[in-house]
Order: structure tokens, then C-alpha cells, then sequence
């Protein structure tokens, strides 16, 4: 495919999404600008395939690869939601092999019906729907002690599982990570220029992978601790949380950048 002038990366739930209604349109300009351009936006989440694939089509990114469930899959561009359940069943198998104590101590979509996936993560039923199609990683909520976390998060490791703290979740998976796959798909393109926009822990490694990181505001979480090429000005802070913040940002690569 041909080299792009500039490769997007970027988080949805408070970056791109608003973190309360999940509404993109105060980033419309801008996205519409990288479209003219013909630049790739590559949408990088905690989101299922199901969740991620309709919304990529709404966006007008069809065409582009999307990270999905924290770079533990990819979806291909143009492809629908794959039907099968992948390592999902694995995972949950290995948790209910935990011991009690730490296993009580933690609560993942697995566990909820959908009203209850709902209500955690402010979706709409048939939303929460899509999101409780997991293939790769288990969204969840820690409610036990420091100590525990620690027992919890090494006996998983033991087991080939890592976690990711995000926006809303602690999310459990096998591997692969938003920087991975940034770099995967950015080597598609003949690895041009690439910019990457997050506010959440689980976007720090792909915020320092990309040539451009963007920090989106995001009052409702701590501030993320100062990131390695924040001092030499490769990573930029944004003042406006969520769609506001992310197009002030993107205008000002399409600026900076002459596109």
C-alpha cells in the first residue's frame, strides 16, 4: 500500500470517544481533514472487534486496521467481527483456577449479565452487548488490597496472563499491547510519521512509541506521570479532555506538518 504522510494512532474511550456520552463529534474537523489527506486513523482499544468494527464504519475508517482489546488482536481493514471466541474461554478457565481469596477479589464481564455490563460501563444494552464479546482480554474491576492485587497479578503471570490498567478496567489478557501492534501496522504503511493520542495508563507504551504522543486531558482519573520524550517536547500534554482536546491536537499536526 502507499506510504501515507503521517500515520494516527489513537485511544477511543476519553481520547476520541467523550468519556461520559461517548460522542465523537467535537473531533469531526479534524477527522474529516486527515480523510481529505488521506491519512490512516488506527483506532486502538480496550474494545471488542464487535464494538469497534460498526463504530470505525461510522467514523469513515473502514478502510484502516483497528487495535483492538489493548493490542491483543487486530481487526483487519474492511472486515467485519470475527464470530468465534478465540482465547476467551482460556482466560476464564485460568481465573477460576485462582485461589478464592484472590479470585473473589476480582469481578470481569464474565461475571456480570449485561444489565450489570451496562451499568459499570455506561453503555447502552445493545452496546454492552457487543462489549461483552471478548476474544482476547477480560475487562474487570479490583475490589481487594494492595497485597492481594500483587498476589492476583503474579499468579496470573504464572499462567502466561498479563494486566492493563485503563480508563475504567484492570484488563487481563495473554499478551500483545497497543505499542506492538502501532508498530506492526505502522510497518505496513512503510512506517511513515506516526502520532499517537491517549489519556490512560494503558496508552503510555504506544504514547512513547510513536514519533508525536499526545497526553488528552482526562479529569476524571489522575494525571498520567511524566512520560519518557515528554522533556524534549515528543510528547505534548492537551489542556481539553476527550473529542475537544484530541482535534485541538490533530489540527495541530495537520498545521505543523503542512498537510
Amino acid at each position: 500500500m502507499p506510504r501515507p504522510p503521517l500515520l494516527v494512532f489513537t485511544d477511543l474511550d476519553g481520547t476520541l470517544l467523550d468519556h461520559e456520552d461517548y460522542s465523537h463529534e467535537a473531533a469531526a474537523p479534524a477527522l474529516a481533514h486527515l480523510r481529505a489527506a488521506g491519512v490512516p486513523v488506527v483506532l486502538a482499544s480496550s474494545k471488542t472487534a464487535a464494538e469497534i468494527a460498526p463504530l470505525r464504519a461510522e467514523l469513515g475508517l473502514a478502510d484502516c486496521p483497528a487495535i483492538v482489546e489493548n493490542g491483543a488482536g487486530v481487526l483487519n481493514p474492511g472486515a467485519g467481527a470475527p464470530v468465534d471466541s478465540g482465547r476467551y474461554c482460556e482466560l476464564r478457565a485460568v481465573l477460576k483456577r485462582l485461589p478464592a481469596s484472590l479470585r473473589a477479589a476480582f469481578q470481569g464481564f464474565g461475571d456480570w449479565d449485561l444489565a450489570m455490563i451496562a451499568r459499570r460501563t455506561g453503555l447502552p444494552r445493545a452496546e454492552a452487548e457487543l462489549a461483552a464479546q471478548r476474544r482476547f482480554s477480560e475487562p474487570g474491576l479490583w475490589r481487594g488490597s494492595p497485597a492481594q492485587k500483587e498476589a492476583f497479578l503474579a499468579a496470573l503471570a504464572a499462567q502466561g496472563i498479563g494486566a492493563r490498567e485503563g480508563g475504567r478496567f484492570l484488563t487481563l489478557s495473554f499478551g500483545g499491547t497497543k505499542a506492538s501492534r502501532m508498530a506492526e501496522i505502522a510497518a505496513r504503511y512503510g512506517t511513515p510519521f506516526t502520532v499517537a493520542l491517549g489519556d490512560a495508563p494503558n496508552d503510555i507504551e504506544m504514547l512513547e512509541g510513536a514519533d508525536l504522543g499526545f497526553v488528552i486531558a482526562n479529569p476524571h482519573r489522575p494525571a498520567l506521570p511524566p512520560l519518557a520524550g515528554e522533556a524534549e517536547g515528543r510528547i505534548v500534554r492537551i489542556d481539553a479532555p476527550g473529542p475537544k482536546g484530541w482535534n485541538a491536537a490533530v489540527e495541530r499536526v495537520i498545521k505543523d506538518r503542512g498537510i
